[in-house]
């Protein structure tokens, strides 16, 4: 069933192989594209993951976790923190992907349009093979005369074990801080063949007036550790 659950990471979590199945409004054929932007509402989300899981013909769990917004602002709001604690690639290119929409559309409103025959702006100029070339005089420069003497040598294992310290130290403190990090979001979980589950999933879908949706459905034959993660909530919304 759906639920409104709080997700918070938790230290030592084993990483589990895992089947992703996404949904959002840039997905090919799935977001509904109109003069104002590109829209998705939980319903279609949901019946876009039904029909992937009911593929499914051994018993599986299955989590799915969703954000929604009525808004642009609410469903950026409620996507935010999800990505910080749970940064699959597919929350984070919704993130982006809408960031660069909406900045788009500020850009179209502020910036006049350049005469057509005007030069693009200027951008480093990187291809793969001056990038080779840079690369190869980077390593040609580190083993010249003089560089690999004893003195430099013992200098430079000097400064990668102070390196190396320094970033144990933020790996730890990075830990720490993601483990206090939290989010809320929708969840869908159970346990079953894909048949089994699709009337579930599809039962009582939440925040049906939004229009804006992310979803991510995550399918393995354990998925306790990802569960461990998920935590009930006092503030359920709609």
């Amino acid at each position: 069933m759906w639920e409104r659950k709080i997700i918070q990471l938790k230290m030592g979590v084993p990483a589990d192989n895992v089947t992703t199945v996404t949904a959002h409004p840039w997905v090919y054929g799935l977001g509904q594209q109109t003069l104002n932007g590109v829209y998705l509402s939980p319903d279609n989300a949901v019946r876009w993951l039904a029909k992937k899981l009911v593929s499914l013909a051994d018993s599986m769990d299955v989590v799915v976790l969703m954000v929604a917004g009525q808004t642009y602002d609410e469903f950026m709001t409620n996507l935010e923190p999800l990505t910080a604690v749970f940064p699959a690639p597919a929350f984070k290119q919704v993130s982006r992907l809408a960031r660069s929409a909406a900045e788009l559309e500020t850009v179209k409103m502020q910036i006049p349009a350049k005469a057509e025959n005007s030069l693009p702006d200027p951008l480093p100029l990187s291809v793969t093979t001056t990038r080779a070339m840079s690369t190869a005089a980077a390593v040609a420069s580190a083993a010249a005369v003089g560089s690999l003497s004893l003195t430099g040598l013992k200098a430079s294992l000097v400064d990668f074990m102070e390196q190396r310290a320094g970033l144990l130290s933020e790996i730890a403190e990075a830990a720490g801080e993601l483990a206090g990090k939290s989010a809320s979001a929708w969840v869908f979980t159970s346990t079953g063949s894909g048949t089994e589950m699709v009337r579930e999933l599809l039962t009582d879908i939440p925040a049906m007036s939004s229009i804006y949706t992310a979803a991510i459905m995550l399918t393995g034959s354990d998925l306790s550790s990802i569960r461990r993660m998920i935590h009930d909530s006092d503030h359920a919304g709609a």
